[in-house]
């Protein structure tokens, strides 16, 4: 009969129970097929266990990196792919450039913080554009230039092209930016510039660095080469030799104007998304550069320059009418400026 009999392997092996203890038999069987049921269910049931959890801790990660990039490239709107007119991006053209542009005044650091800005590997800061005056006759011709740059078909030594991250340029605040403001700004929000403003607090050593690079064009005191900025000690020596005479009767006037103008500029472009830095503050804390690479949406790296500084120590050094100007300065809201910055 069919039920006296136990098939392990069909035509190979079968197994007759005696006839006298089917009940036996039927007990054994059945606890066998019970402990083979659990023990399959138990091995499946772990190795499914196993490839949800990989599954889960998979998208936990996935989850954790997206949220980590979010909060790297914050503000999705001020994020741009352009396509330039000269050159292919190739496998960068995914990549999001941020536009910006350095809001600042002749010899208040803008030189330097423009290389430090530029030894970052995704940054193009592409100078001081509009010191050539065809590019700032008029409204159109200044439009025109910014569309060139943000576009990436300006091409300069700071041009890293295809996987820049960053780009922008430096622009005086005499370089038609004022007289053109009302376009300029609806320009930078149309395109979503983000705008730094680099000024100087200490007004008094940004005139006695104007005067003296004023008199170097034509002096020209390294071996008959005029010289903005340096890259060695020696250099700086012989540059920082000369003492201009400051006009002490006007100098309280012309502080004033140097604030009024800066003012002027942080009210033009208020509503750009911007920042505020200091060169002072930049160098007494090389840290500040961490909060300009985040406000870029950059990757953090360590900014160097090889400019060196030319007007180094006390004031009273490097005036050559320091008496008149102490005197002046002195019981007045400038008086600060007469002391060490750092």
């Amino acid at each position: 009969m069919v039920e006296d009999m136990c098939f392990l392997y069909k035509d190979i092996l079968v197994i007759k129970p005696p006839k006298k203890s089917p009940m036996l038999l039927r007990t054994a069987v059945f606890m066998f097929s019970m402990v083979s049921v659990i023990f399959i269910f138990y091995v499946c049931r772990k190795q499914i266990g196993t490839e949800v959890r990989t599954k889960f801790m998979d998208l936990n990660v996935i989850d954790n990196l997206t949220r980590s990039i979010v909060k790297q490239t914050h503000i999705p709107d001020i994020l741009h792919y352009p396509e330039p007119l000269s050159f292919n991006r190739n496998e960068c053209a995914p990549n999001p450039v941020m536009f910006f542009a350095i809001l600042s005044n002749q010899r208040s650091g803008s030189g330097w913080f423009e290389t430090l800005l530029n030894s970052h590997i995704n940054v193009s800061s592409n100078g001081e554009i509009f010191s050539v005056r065809e590019r700032r006759q008029n409204a159109s011709s200044i439009l025109q230039t910014l569309d060139r740059v943000y576009n990436l078909d300006w091409l300069s030594s700071a041009s890293k092209n295809e996987c820049s991250a960053a780009i922008g340029f430096k622009w005086m605040l005499n370089q038609g930016l004022m007289e053109h403001h009302n376009e300029i700004e609806e320009y930078f929000k149309r395109r979503s510039v983000s705008v730094i403003f680099l000024f100087r607090r200490n007004l008094l050593r940004r005139m006695v660095s104007m005067l003296a690079n004023s008199y170097d064009r034509y002096a020209k005191l390294l071996n008959g080469t005029h010289k903005s900025h340096v890259h060695s000690a020696e250099e700086a020596d012989i540059l920082s030799k000369y003492k201009p005479v400051i006009n002490s009767t006007s100098l309280l006037v012309d502080l004033k104007d140097m604030e009024t103008k800066a003012e002027k500029a942080l009210k033009y472009f208020n509503s750009s998304r911007h920042m505020i830095l200091y060169y002072e503050d930049l160098m007494r804390n090389h840290t500040k550069l961490n909060d300009v690479q985040e406000f870029l949406g950059l990757p953090q790296m360590e900014l160097t320059s090889r400019q060196v500084k030319i007007h180094k120590g006390p004031l009273s050094d490097h005036i050559q009418n320091w008496d008149d100007v102490n005197k002046t300065l002195t019981g007045t809201v400038y008086e600060s400026f007469l002391e060490a910055d750092y």
